[in-house]
């Protein structure tokens, strides 16, 4: 059987710019950030796999996870759509700095998602501030073995290479946070009401 989403969660980033690796810093809803986006996706999805392309989440240490060459993610992501993967219909590319994500959002994005590629045949993203944002998009699973052989660095170069939809920004929260500024500023927003993008 099909399943509707997978999850990939790229963790592989050394996080320099905070001072160290993303994946496991704590998240004050609990857990790390991984695990947190793990939770998120399973509230939604329980059934869907989640591969980790990079390190071990601490909270989630058996879960499928690839090696990531660290060479960025451009290149981490064709070598993970050259490997073996569960039967899903689509595959939400996640870094796990995209720390807003909660469970009305994430399934409101899937749903968006669905909408805009019932069969997932396309890589599914927001665009904002005029950017294409194909992380934290859907990628189609039949759209692995093209990816798998391109040679891009830049994962936005991957995606003009592909078939791929734009959805709305308005349900898009993935946020990244990249900086001490940013990680200050995401610190001071949490559990305030966030205003739809």
């Amino acid at each position: 059987m099909t399943e509707r989403c997978g999850l990939l969660l790229l963790t592989g980033g050394e996080g320099r710019r905070l001072g160290g690796p993303k994946h496991d810093r704590p998240h004050p809803a609990g857990g790390t950030w991984g695990g947190h986006l793990v939770g998120v996706f399973r509230d939604v999805c329980p059934q869907g796999p989640v591969t980790i392309l990079g390190a071990a989440l601490s909270d989630f240490p058996d879960l499928n996870s690839i090696n990531d060459p660290r060479l960025g993610p451009a290149v981490a992501l064709t070598r993970w759509a050259a490997c073996e993967a569960f039967p899903v219909r689509r595959w939400w590319i996640l870094p796990c700095d995209q720390v807003d994500w909660d469970s009305d959002s994430f399934r409101a994005w899937l749903e968006a998602a669905e909408l805009a590629d019932p069969e997932g045949l396309a890589w599914c993203y927001a665009r904002e501030e005029d950017r294409p944002q194909p992380l934290g998009g859907f990628l189609g699973a039949d759209l692995r073995p093209a990816l798998a052989v391109l040679t891009n660095t830049r994962v936005r170069d991957l995606t003009a290479e592909l078939p791929h939809r734009e959805m709305p920004a308005s349900r898009y929260q993935g946020r990244d946070v990249d900086t001490l500024e940013e990680l200050a500023g995401w610190r001071s927003g949490v559990g305030e009401a966030k205003s739809v993008r």
